[in-house]
């Protein structure tokens, strides 16, 4: 192995996963996908191959679903205590920062992202996710209910698991996300399916060795691996009670359909092309790097990207001079290089869709302030990209590019209505952002977005506490703080005449 390749600079332990025979996790056991098919995944900076996984396929899909079923129905997991849960899935975070060296390399050679950021944000983040919602297992309760109707009654209500689970994971955060829909549904007492991105398998796979590694029974987590058809096959499975899924828009909807056919629950959490709006007074010191983090962490690829960026025109050349400075500092570079900023997006094919958009954008009229090309002769790098001269009717301002390509416009507008009005023109409301040093104006202005989470003075914050998810076309349900207990359990109601 060349040390000076991305592989190369990967530690022991990392290198001996990579070299392994990665197979599905179905009852407990690693095996074959029954038709012996495997699949390539790729290094995003350079387009080489560094592993092959198994392909699942319908029939898998069907065999984990139905240890999932005997899991929950039968095994011991349903037996468990909720305050014996919740220590396992603490102990998960435990042995998750415990390897958080490992899986930061691991994801960082699969998706491309900065080892840095895999380091800093994405694998401390899982590991206090999951003590947090293992927390909650011993606090699922119901509530005494107080009957009207005549006579002498006892009525209460129960929380409990939705049963089993499929869970459908993006490419974007592959391990991070795995860990949210996880989380809250083993600390409800659910059994879960788990089906990553057939571009991004690697971190799920080893995830699926710490959770054997954690002590929990057999059944209770299974992971498939492969690409849309063992994904689809979860979704309409007559014996999955829910699916969750994270991911576009357009795949949202064809989830629902899927689900239809036994009324299974459904959480989606999908798209965004979300505001950021720089008030005239912002504290451009903290405005500035701030939506520059808003738009170019993790590439762009980030479903809460502050890709439409507002600003007011007294102070809209100084912004788009300051944001220019911000994207000249960014270190281009593999994910694992310690000193990268940006790295590669994840695929070949979400390659040819951003520098799609950014010809898109030359075509309508859009002027680019700096970036927007690709960057090296080899991988999948696009430099950070400011475009203005935008109009609402552009696909570069209309559509969710998942690159690091941000639209400023310029405004002269100080009617709250209506600058709202042109932040919520878009069928997306996960996130939004203001700028400014007046709370007044932030906090009228946060009621008025329809939007999901409203950030003021800070874009792509988060806390395990803070219920996610969107409005309008960005998804149903939110996932995190109690709200995501909520979407892993049904409620029932008890009444007994005394």
């Amino acid at each position: 192995m060349d040390a000076n390749t991305s592989e190369g600079r990967l530690s022991s332990s990392a290198k001996a996963f990579i070299a392994r025979k990665h197979k599905l996790l179905i009852d407990g056991q690693w095996v074959d996908a029954k038709s012996g098919k495997t699949f390539a995944v790729y290094d995003p900076s350079n387009g080489q191959q560094i592993a092959q996984v198994a392909e699942g396929g319908a029939e898998d899909i069907d065999l984990a679903v139905k240890a999932a079923r005997r899991a929950f129905e039968d095994g011991p997991w349903s037996k468990i205590k909720p305050v014996e849960r919740g220590k396992m899935v603490w102990r998960l975070g435990d042995i998750l920062e415990a390897h958080a060296d490992e899986l930061a390399e691991l994801e960082s050679l699969d998706n491309g992202k900065p080892i840095r950021d895999a380091r800093a944000v994405d694998l401390p983040f899982g590991a206090e996710l999951l003590r947090y919602m293992g927390g909650w297992s011993t606090k699922i309760n119901g509530a005494h209910i107080s009957i009207s109707a005549p006579g002498d009654w006892h009525a209460y209500s129960m929380r409990e698991p939705v049963g089993v689970v499929g869970q459908i994971i993006p490419w974007n955060f592959p391990l991070l996300m795995a860990v949210w829909k996880i989380a809250p549904a083993l600390a409800a007492g659910c059994t879960i399916v788990l089906k990553p991105a057939e571009q991004t398998p690697l971190t799920a796979i080893r995830l699926g060795e710490l959770i054997t590694e954690a002590g929990f029974p057999p059944g209770v987590v299974n992971v498939v691996t492969g690409d849309g058809t063992p994904g689809a096959a979860l979704a309409a499975h007559p014996d999955v009670d829910k699916v969750a899924f994270t991911g576009s828009t357009e795949v949202g909807k064809l989830i629902v359909q899927a689900a239809a056919g036994n009324l299974k629950k459904v959480s989606l959490e999908l798209g965004g092309k979300s505001p950021a709006i720089v008030f005239p007074d912002a504290d451009l010191s903290v405005a500035i790097p701030g939506a520059a983090n808003g738009i170019f962490f993790n590439m762009g690829q980030c479903c809460t990207a502050g890709s439409r960026l507002f600003v007011h025109e007294r102070v809209f050349d100084k912004v788009m001079t300051g944001l220019s400075d911000e994207a000249s500092k960014l270190k281009i570079g593999p994910g694992l290089d310690p000193a990268t900023r940006i790295g590669p997006l994840v695929s070949d094919e979400q390659f040819r869709r951003v520098t799609g958009f950014l010809a898109s954008g030359r075509e309508q009229g859009a002027e680019v302030v700096t970036g927007g090309k690709r960057f090296g002769n080899e991988g999948y790098f696009v430099e950070p990209t400011i475009l203005t001269k935008t109009t609402p009717e552009m696909k570069v301002v209309r559509e969710e590019i998942f690159g690091p390509v941000v639209c400023a416009i310029r405004y002269n507008d100080d009617d709250l209505e209506r600058i709202a009005r042109n932040g919520n023109a878009t069928e997306y409301g996960l996130a939004a952002s203001i700028w400014t040093r007046d709370i007044g104006v932030a906090h009228k202005m946060a009621r008025k977005l329809k939007a999901g989470t409203v950030w003021i003075n800070v874009h792509n914050f988060n806390d395990v506490a803070l219920p996610f998810g969107g409005y309008k076309q960005s998804g149903w349900g939110r996932e995190m703080g109690y709200e995501a207990i909520e979407l892993y359990t049904e409620v029932k109601a008890v009444v007994a005449l005394l």
